[in-house]
């Protein structure tokens, strides 16, 4: 789905003017979705949305990375150290800095570079093949003929409710019958918000009594998806990692249940993360990985942050595709991630 298919949303007046007393439970940031789609909007490129929500990272980089050649007159031992560290404290990850660092001393001996400016252009090549190196990396999104049924997992604050509220607003805006589960019963204002996203975007949302088994809220919404003719659903679900042993039963039990309807499903799980969270970010994906097979992340608020290296350290040490995300507050700032127009973003006026 392409951003130039998908209409510009025009929020309802009523929803408006309740706007102050409805929003105050709800994730920070919707308020100001809301009063921002009044306003009129010169409509972005996919590449100009990149290089907007990549600019923290790609100025915090480049000063780093020009400070850092500005102190070097030579190329030795502590040139690769502090380059290396220079590399770690940009979030791309321990693993792809040592990886990247040791190559570099091999191109340094094999092309026999004395000066840093020798290498400046190769740092950047060799981030940009991380992304080139296997030609299997699977960023697509697998949707079905019928129902394709996304299961939404991760940590409570990342803006995993948000994100599948922008996207059951830009699938609905491209045709699609989209539908929402709220199967995190346990968090206060969970369910509420999933349910007002729902009216934002008039996408129907099941929800169960308060305090219900996530699980039997999910045979609901999936009984009532294949009944209707639904093209999505998208499962929001509780976000506990601090009682891991617990969150993996419910997931887990919230698999068989998918599966009882629809064998083949969930066709994605989808890991939130918040970019403004680094290696934190990291940590999260490594523990979720061991709760349940993850097919892709959702990296979230990546326009505010200078962290958002944290790609290459999930590209690299963990093998699962970021395929979808978040480029700002407005309700059409998510999409479809793309590795080409990332590093462009990443890397404009490095290379």
């Amino acid at each position: 789905l392409e951003s130039d298919e998908l209409e510009q949303f025009q929020e309802p007046e009523e929803i408006l003017e309740e706007e102050n007393q409805e929003t105050v439970e709800f994730e920070e940031g919707l308020a100001s979705e809301v009063v921002e789609e009044e306003l009129p909007q010169v409509e972005e490129t996919v590449q100009e949305k990149y290089d907007r929500s990549l600019k923290k990272t790609r100025t915090g980089f480049g000063a780093r990375l020009n400070a850092f050649f500005a102190n070097f007159r030579s190329v030795d031992e502590e040139f690769f150290e502090e380059l290396e560290e220079l590399l770690i404290m940009s979030d791309v990850g321990v693993q792809v800095a040592s990886n990247l660092t040791e190559e570099l001393r091999y191109e340094a001996k094999l092309e026999n570079a004395k000066k840093p400016d020798a290498l400046r252009r190769v740092i950047i090549e060799k981030l940009v093949e991380l992304y080139e190196k296997d030609g299997n990396y699977d960023e697509q999104i697998h949707f079905q003929d019928g129902l394709t049924v996304m299961l939404f997992v991760g940590v409570n604050g990342v803006g995993k409710t948000t994100s599948i509220g922008k996207l059951a607003h830009r699938y609905n805006q491209a045709g699609k019958k989209v539908m929402l589960v709220a199967a995190d019963t346990f968090r206060a204002g969970a369910v509420a918000q999933l349910a007002e996203w729902g009216r934002r975007v008039d996408v129907p949302v099941v929800t169960g009594p308060e305090k219900a088994d996530p699980a039997s809220v999910v045979f609901d919404g999936m009984e009532r998806a294949v009944a209707e003719g639904i093209d999505i659903l998208m499962i929001d679900t509780a976000g506990r990692l601090q009682n891991k042993d617990n969150l993996m039963a419910e997931l887990e039990k919230i698999g068989r249940i998918i599966k009882r309807v629809v064998p083949e499903a969930p066709h994605e799980t989808f890991l939130a993360l918040d970019a403004s969270t680094g290696q934190n970010a990291l940590v999260q994906a490594k523990e979720f990985s061991k709760i349940t097979p993850l097919t892709g992340i959702v990296l979230t608020k990546i326009d505010g942050t200078a962290r958002g290296g944290v790609v290459l350290a999930i590209r690299e040490e963990l093998n699962i595709p970021v395929k979808l995300i978040g480029f700002g507050e407005k309700i059409d700032d998510i999409g479809e991630f793309n590795s080409e127009n990332f590093m462009k973003g990443l890397l404009e006026g490095l290379i």
